[in-house]
This record gives C-alpha cells, structure tokens and sequence, in this order.
C-alpha cells in the first residue's frame, strides 16, 4: 500500500458524504487491485450468494455499488438487469468498465435518490451500511425505492449492527418488513492479514411487506 492510498481506518472515520466523495475519489483506481487483492474482501461474493437464495428478481439496484464487485457476482449468478448507485462518480467509473450494469448513477442515501417509489424488485448492498458511511435511516430510502415484495440483503459489520442503531431500526421497521434473518459472514477470506483480518458481518435479508 503506498502511503497516500486510503485504508479501512480512513474509511471507518468519514463523517459526512462529502467526506466520502474525497476518499473514493482517491481510492476508485487503485481499490480493487490494492485493498481488495491484499484483504481477501469476499463480502461482495458472500452477500450475493446470501441473495440469491431469496430468488430475487430484477430489476435490482446495487446500493455503494462502489467498482462493481456486487455487480460482477451477480452477473455470473445470472442475475439482471442491475443499476448502481453510489456517491462517488469515480468508483462508478471503474464499475462502468465491467460491462455488469445497465445504469449506474450517483446518489446520496443519506437525502434522497433520483428514483421513483418501488422502482426495484431487489435491493443488495454489500459494504456499505457501516460506520462512517450509511447509517439506520437510510433504510427508510431503501424500502421507498423497493416494489412491495422485493426481496433485499443489506450487509451490516457485526461490530456496529447494536451500537449504531441497526438492530433498533429493523425492529422499528416490523411492519413493514418480513422474513428478517441475519446470516453472519466473514467480511474477508483466508488471506487477509492486519487487526480487520477475522471481522465479520451480517447480512440482512428480508421483504418489504
């Protein structure tokens, strides 16, 4: 890693959305071959494959679809059509070299999406729903833009799922949501090294009612 790429402490530490369109801006060309190579980052390939157990149906939306790994996993799954949202342009650039997605745009979860009501059938997001990026609120964006009867896997890290407020929101959320289950995943492979080398994650999958 050069001394300028970001990492995970930097990413964890993001405060607010534009916090987050500098970092990805910097990261976007060098996050699959350096952070992503070097960690072993499976969670994109292990949400999908939670996802498609749900047998979702497109079209799906990929939220931080960020370079497009989510993507790929569920083009080889043969699932589509899939759009991609993230608020950095320049990752959405590299997702955009794939060839995956039939739309990609940039959006903020934290205001509101250039998308209209229960547009979705499916919603995936893997990496996203985290500290120092999309809280518990957003959620509520989430089922807006979801079809009622769309199936969605959210991934959250198992470490902030109590303490940012994830557990209280999907229990606020019962009425409008079913199916529940959280399935805990390694965020990365056997190859990873450093402290966030065992972390794990949880992915959430449910229906909105």
């Amino acid at each position: 890693m050069s001394q300028d790429e970001p990492d995970l402490d930097a990413a964890y530490g993001l405060k607010t959305p534009d916090d987050s369109k500098r970092l990805y801006a910097a990261w976007a060309k060098t996050y699959d071959a350096g952070f992503a190579a070097r960690m072993d980052y499976c969670l994109p390939e292990r949400v999908v494959q939670a996802f498609v157990e749900r047998r979702p149906r497109g079209p799906v939306l990929d939220i931080g679809a960020g370079t497009g790994l989510v993507g790929t996993h569920l083009a080889a799954a043969g699932f589509g059509p899939v759009d991609g949202v993230d608020i950095s342009q320049e990752m959405l650039d590299v997702a955009a070299e794939r060839g995956v997605y039939r739309r990609l745009f940039t959006g903020d979860m934290t205001a509101r999406l250039d998308v209209a009501d229960g547009s979705y059938l499916s919603i995936v997001s893997s990496g996203t729903f985290t500290t120092g990026h999309i809280g518990p609120a957003a959620l509520g964006e989430v089922l807006r833009v979801a079809a009622p009867g769309a199936q969605i896997a959210i991934s959250v890290s198992k470490a902030h799922f109590e303490a940012a407020g994830f557990a209280a929101k999907f229990a606020e959320l019962e009425g409008r949501i079913r199916d529940l289950e959280l399935k805990t995943v390694r965020i990365y492979g056997d190859r990873a090294e450093g402290d966030h080398a065992l972390d794990e994650g949880y992915v959430a999958l449910f229906e909105k009612r």
